[in-house]
């Protein structure tokens, strides 16, 4: 699942995302309104998680512009006004779940999951197939030819985006942005090496490596893998 994250206070943003992308999801993360407002208009997002007192365009506005757009994207209103008065605002300017700070990050995935199951209909697949590569999201698991690949939970996400984006390039920064949340390029080989990583495990006991490095570019599933 890739979620927009938009929170201003610091601390608050981190423990979302890093508990949500040690959950195998990915995370943008904007600080403004006005930045969640353009985000959701320059990309594509299963959910989005909205603080409600957000600097420049506040969390109330965006979401009903969002709406007013004809935007359906699942939105989890996320705020200290737990009133019931201030619920019945943020549900009638279109929230699709209220969660009223502090709470615990189980609640919050739990939620964003049934946020997403709910939007993409009761038929949405579980799970990703390319080949003989099989990614289960419900069990977070990974199977080829039958065989189970034991990955890490930034491994198996690089697997989702790279079978979500299958015979299509992945590029590093777009990996550095759904898998990281990366704004920026660290300078870093992480990308690499955590691929590096996924295809020795992808490739254990087969021939082939399914994923391709495309030079300059980035890296592609196979749809015959």
């Amino acid at each position: 699942m890739h979620v927009l994250l938009a929170e201003d206070d610091v601390e608050t943003a981190g423990f979302i995302a890093d508990g949500l992308r040690a959950l195998a999801h990915g995370v943008t993360h904007v600080t403004t309104g006005d930045a969640a407002l353009q985000a959701t208009i320059d990309g594509s997002f299963d959910a989005v998680i909205l603080d409600r007192m957000l600097p420049g365009i506040e969390g109330l506005e965006v979401l009903r512009q969002l709406r007013a757009r004809s935007n359906r994207v699942p939105v989890l209103l996320l705020t200290a006004l737990g009133g019931i008065a201030d619920r019945v605002d943020g549900l009638d300017a279109g929230a699709d779940d209220y969660l009223v700070k502090p709470f615990a990050l189980v609640e919050l995935a739990a939620r964003l999951n049934a946020l997403a199951r709910r939007s993409s209909g009761a038929d949405a697949p579980t799970r990703l197939e390319v080949g003989d590569i099989v990614l289960d999201l419900l069990r977070r698991d990974v199977t080829r030819a039958g065989r189970t690949v034991y990955l890490q939970p930034r491994e198996f996400a690089l697997l989702e985006q790279l079978m979500r984006h299958a015979g299509r390039i992945v590029t590093r920064t777009m990996f550095l942005d759904l898998v990281w949340g990366f704004h920026f390029d660290p300078q870093t080989n992480i990308v690499e090496s955590h691929l590096s990583r996924l295809r020795t495990k992808l490739r254990e006991g087969f021939t082939d490596d399914p994923i391709e490095t495309i030079r300059g570019s980035g890296y592609r599933m196979r749809v015959d893998a």
